[in-house]
C-alpha cells in the first residue's frame, strides 16, 4: 500500500521513515511504500489511482480537501504545536505585531495562509502582500540591500528559519513571531486516508496509526539512527539538504509531537478543542464553507471492537515517553 508524504523527504517524516526501515508496519503484515510529496504531486489523483492510501497532510488542508469533496478522514495526529513563524528584521524597526502595519511580506499561497490569516485579522494588520515559493531570497536579499526585498517573510521554524540562520544571520538580527504564541494554532501534520478505507479496512487503519506512532517513538529515543535513515532518504531521493539542517529539523519537531508540562495536547490524538479552533478560523478567513462534524472528521470506526491498540499504546506513552522527554536536554521548550 502507498503512504504519500505531503512534502519532499526530510526529518519533518522521520518517524515514518522509521516505521518502515525498524519493521514496525511489516511486523504488523502491511507492506508500505512511502512516496515523496510536493507542489508536483497530485494528493486528489494518488488517492483516485492506488487504494489502499494513508497520506501526511496539515490539518486546515484535509479541511479545505473535504470542502472541495475529497472524503479524507482523520486516523492520528502527529504534529500538534503549529511550527508556522513570520520572520522580520529588527534593523527595519519590527519588534511587536503592530510594527508589520503595511509593510512587505512574503507568504505561501493558497492554504498555507492560513495560519496567518488570523494573526492578521487579531491585529488588524494591512500588508503588502508578495508571493512566497520555495525560498526565503526575498527576505535574504532585504537584509544585503534596504531598497529590496521584504520585511519578513514566512518560515517555519524547523525548517525555512534554520535556513536562514545557515546563511549567517545572527538569531538577535531577527524577529520572530511564532503563529501559536498569537492565537493561530492549527495542528499540523496528520494521518489520513479515505473514508471508504476505515469503513472497510479498520484493522488496516489503526495498524498504520499504531505503527506510524511507534516510528515516532523510536525516532525520538535513537536521534542519529534515525538522522542515519533520514540522510538516506534525503540522498535518494536528491533533496539539496545537510545533516546539520536535518537534526536541527529532527529537533524542534519532536518538540511539537510530544508533549511537554502544560502542553494541552496528548501523543497521537487531535481533540475536539483543536478541532473546533481549527475550524473556525478557516470560517472566519472564508476558506471554508462547511466542515464535518468532529466525530464525521475522526470516526471510531477503524478503533472497533475492543479498545485499540493504539490507545493501549497513548496510554504508555503518556506514561514512559514523558518521563524520557523531561531528562533529554532540550525536550522542553
Amino acid at each position: 500500500m502507498t503512504f504519500l508524504l505531503h512534502w519532499s523527504h526530510q526529518a519533518q517524516f522521520a518517524g515514518y521513515y522509521v516505521a518502515k526501515e525498524k519493521g514496525f508496519y511489516k511486523k504488523r503484515g502491511r507492506d508500505v511504500l512511502i512516496r515523496r510529496g510536493g507542489y508536483d504531486v497530485d494528493m486528489r489523483a494518488c488517492l483516485a489511482e492506488s487504494k489502499p492510501v494513508f497520506c501526511t497532510t496539515m490539518l486546515f488542508t484535509a479541511l479545505e480537501k473535504r470542502n472541495e469533496g475529497v472524503p479524507l478522514v482523520h486516523l492520528a495526529q502527529v504534529v500538534n504545536r503549529a511550527n508556522f513563524t513570520l520572520v522580520a528584521w529588527k534593523k527595519d524597526g519590527i519588534f511587536k505585531p503592530e510594527d508589520l502595519q503595511g509593510r512587505r511580506v512574503s507568504l505561501w499561497l493558497k492554504e498555507y495562509e492560513a495560519p496567518y490569516g488570523g494573526f492578521f485579522k487579531r491585529y488588524n494588520l494591512q500588508l503588502v502582500k508578495e508571493p512566497q515559493f520555495f525560498t526565503v531570497n526575498l527576505f535574504l536579499r532585504r537584509g544585503m540591500d534596504m531598497r529590496h526585498g521584504v520585511d519578513a517573510c514566512s518560515a517555519m521554524y524547523y525548517n525555512e528559519y534554520h535556513k536562514i540562520l545557515q546563511c549567517g544571520i545572527d538569531p538577535e538580527e531577527l524577529t520572530v513571531f511564532e503563529m501559536w504564541k498569537y492565537g493561530s494554532d492549527f495542528p499540523e501534520d496528520g494521518i489520513y486516508c479515505l473514508a471508504e478505507t476505515t469503513a472497510a479496512k479498520p484493522d488496516l487503519c489503526r495498524d498504520i496509526a499504531e505503527a506510524s506512532l511507534e516510528g515516532w517513538i523510536y525516532a525520538r529515543e535513537h536521534q542519529e539512527e534515525t538522522l542515519d535513515i533520514v540522510m538516506d532518504y534525503v540522498r535518494r531521493g536528491h533533496v539539496p539538504t545537510n545533516r546539520a539542517h536535518m537534526r536541527w529539523m529532527l529537533e524542534k519537531i519532536l518538540v511539537s509531537i510530544f508533549p511537554g508540562p502544560g502542553a494541552g495536547w496528548q501523543f497521537g490524538v487531535l481533540s475536539r478543542k483543536s478541532y473546533d479552533n481549527s475550524v473556525r478560523l478557516l470560517l472566519e478567513q472564508k476558506l471554508i464553507g462547511s466542515a464535518p462534524s468532529f466525530e464525521e472528521f475522526h470516526p471510531s470506526a477503524f478503533a472497533c471492537g475492543e479498545k485499540s491498540k493504539i490507545q493501549n499504546r497513548k496510554s504508555e506513552i503518556e506514561n514512559g515517553v514523558r518521563v524520557k522527554t523531561a531528562l533529554m536536554p532540550g525536550g522542553y521548550e
